[in-house]
């Protein structure tokens, strides 16, 4: 695995698929442990009281969207973005999709809501999935980190005027490499690790257990995620409906910085993009996805509890395929600047 890998952008929409069929696996309960810092954290620090429900099960305790001191305004529809290029369908219902990877435990506890009436949104199905520490993606690890464009060039650079004639006739073959703009790209590997699906209850909460994501060259640490409405629970899992939401949780500076030095965080040397300099965040805080977090400022290596409510329109369908925030209009000059990966 090659630690300075450029990461595809996905900044060409492809052609608008509805989820048509769409089945989650089921895991069983406890089958999924947390690894390194997992569990054991979580229960010292309180983060983990009231950790969700299994699809069929009962409700958590809640109230109503915007009646808790400080909670995000109704009437604003959480920023759409591109669903970059690592997604997978069909992922592993549960709520626990660290196995084994090592980091700083991180509940995500989240609030579906109806952007224009305020309800909470229940029963749709909610996908997270993120890279690990290190900037690798499960399903994806022949990418190494961050993924694509093959490996860093090495030696001194080539100098002086290129000879001969320039190649004539049609390429043959098929091409190599990521896909132009960093379109979907079809897993390499079968592991599964920081992915998962749960459902929201009845006040629209649904919360999962994982680990503080790293980073890689080109983006500013996030989590992907989708909604998925209309569909229908089964004992197989979950089939059929539409994605009403892809978008990206983003985390504040001060919380990525105090995980720089702590394994296996400090292992990762690729260049790191701050959320002011990533392309897909918007800047408009708690309605772009940025996270609110809670955890020790002086041992953030205890866990961390992220909560956001996210407001969706349930009837529109919003897959991500379309030109995410920052990439250029087709009639737009190009820029000076380099690009950043969508991923």
């Amino acid at each position: 695995m090659t630690a300075n890998q450029q990461h595809p952008e996905s900044q060409n929409g492809r052609e608008s698929t509805e989820l048509t069929r769409r089945k989650v696996v089921a895991v069983g309960a406890g089958a999924v442990a947390a690894a390194g810092l997992g569990g054991s954290a979580f229960a010292a620090s309180g983060l983990g009281q009231g950790g969700g429900r299994p699809p069929g099960g009962g409700s958590q305790p809640g109230t109503e969207p915007g009646s808790e001191p400080g909670s995000e305004p109704c009437y604003l529809l959480t920023t759409e973005t591109t669903e970059g290029p690592y997604y997978i369908d069909a992922d592993k219902l549960r709520q626990d999709v660290t196995e084994d990877r090592e980091g700083i435990p991180l509940l995500l506890d989240l609030k579906v809501i109806d952007a224009q009436t305020c309800r909470p949104v229940r029963n749709a199905a909610v996908d997270i999935w993120h890279c690990d520490a290190v900037g690798v993606y499960s399903g994806y690890e022949d990418m190494g980190n961050g993924g694509g464009g093959g490996p860093a060039p090495t030696g001194p650079p080539p100098s002086g005027t290129p000879t001969g004639e320039p190649p004539t006739g049609t390429p043959t073959g098929a091409p190599s490499g990521p896909p132009p703009g960093g379109g979907h790209q079809e897993p390499t590997d079968d592991t599964r690790y920081l992915r998962g699906t749960w459902r929201t209850d009845r006040q629209g909460r649904v919360t999962f257990r994982t680990v503080f994501p790293g980073w890689y060259r080109g983006r500013c640490v996030h989590i992907h995620t989708k909604v998925h409405v209309d569909g229908e629970w089964t004992d197989a899992g979950y089939e059929g409906g539409h994605t009403c939401h892809t978008g990206q949780f983003f985390f504040d500076e001060e919380s990525v910085l105090a995980t720089e030095g702590l394994a296996p965080y400090s292992t990762n040397t690729d260049e790191r993009t701050t959320l002011d300099e990533d392309t897909i965040y918007d800047g408009s805080g708690t309605q772009g996805g940025l996270l609110r977090l809670r955890y020790d400022k002086r041992n953030i290596a205890k866990g961390v509890r992220a909560t956001l409510t996210v407001g969706v329109d349930p009837e529109a369908t919003e897959d991500g395929q379309g030109t995410p925030p920052g990439s250029p209009s087709p009639t737009s000059s190009p820029s000076s600047s380099p690009s950043a990966s969508a991923g």
